[in-house]
């Protein structure tokens, strides 16, 4: 019987019963599925009219102008957040004690507050006008911290060999930063900062709280100002938009994996010099001067019958 890693391989009986909770959990999740369905058709959440809003080009308009508004602050954060997680991660790695304390204290610092603290301080003590940019710099300000432990993490997976060897031909230390360390510790940790820029798409929800347009926001003015036979339209508003997050989330996510892809395979653009064939390496025949012992040659021998050269007496 095969062991595994973490654990040993089941035997027969144990085979069996995990087949048998794997159905029986699977049966129960689908009964709780059809009971849930059934509560809302009975109670006309599913009917064609609670549907129908969304054929609207009011409503239409207003998702995608709060796609549009979600993905304007999703990209100001993502481009601050990795920006500001640069600076943290060459701060906290930094040899100078003040540097590295001041970094080390930020990061701790803006990890432990919630998100939600951090968007809500700094629309009301700083941008009141601008929810936009407050939504970013919030989001900026948590996911930069975090980014940040992500980047520091893969600069240290780089083995130390390469940095002592750039140090040993002379280069400075910011040149091995940006040169030898940091592309390593981005290439290895970009699953991670991708993952990290899909929570930071879905925590611009969070902009809800200080009144910025974005979806799930927009999705409560909907659901909260739109009537359909005397019931407002929440579960197939929160359906739809759920649905749009999903789709983005899983768009980022193929980016991501597609950009690993071809870096991967990406080539350097350093050409090869080709191989030194067997027919260019010159032969002893080849090499003029004196050889030894040879039959026909001009060169002093010993004991040489067909030589010029000193002979022994």
């Amino acid at each position: 019987m095969s062991a595994s890693v973490l654990y040993d391989a089941p035997g027969p009986k144990a085979v069996v019963r995990n087949r048998i909770y794997a159905v029986v959990g699977s049966l129960a999740i689908v009964a709780l599925l059809v009971v849930s369905v059934l509560r809302l058709a009975d109670k006309g959440h599913l009917a064609p009219e609670m549907w129908d809003i969304f054929n609207y080009a009011g409503i239409r308009q207003n998702i995608a102008d709060a796609v549009l508004a979600t993905l304007k602050a999703f990209g100001l954060a993502a481009v601050g957040s990795l920006v500001l997680g640069v600076l943290l991660a060459v701060g906290r790695l930094s040899d100078h004690k003040p540097v590295r304390w001041v970094a080390t204290t930020f990061i701790e610092l803006f990890r432990s507050l919630p998100l939600l603290i951090t968007i809500y301080a700094i629309w009301v003590g700083f941008l009141t006008d601008y929810s936009m940019w407050a939504l970013a710099a919030g989001l900026s300000v948590y996911n930069g911290c975090v980014q940040a432990e992500v980047l520091r993490a893969g600069i240290n997976s780089v083995p130390k060999g390469q940095s002592e060897a750039a140090y040993a031909l002379g280069m400075s230390k910011t040149q091995v930063m940006t040169t030898v360390l940091m592309p390593q510790a981005i290439r290895s940790m970009l699953p991670t900062i991708i993952s990290q820029l899909v929570v930071t798409l879905k925590d611009t929800s969070l902009g809800f709280i200080i009144l910025y347009p974005e979806l799930l926001q927009t999705a409560r003015l909907i659901a909260s100002n739109t009537q359909v036979n005397g019931q407002y339209p929440y579960v197939s508003t929160i359906v739809v938009i759920g649905t749009i997050y999903i789709a983005m989330c899983l768009l980022l996510s193929a980016l991501a994996t597609w950009i690993e892809k071809r870096g991967r395979r990406a080539k350097t653009g350093i050409k090869v010099a080709p191989g030194v064939q067997t027919a260019d390496i010159p032969t002893a025949e080849d090499i003029p001067g004196p050889r030894a012992g040879g039959a026909g040659g001009a060169g002093p021998t010993v004991d040489g019958a067909a030589g010029a050269g000193v002979t022994k007496d």
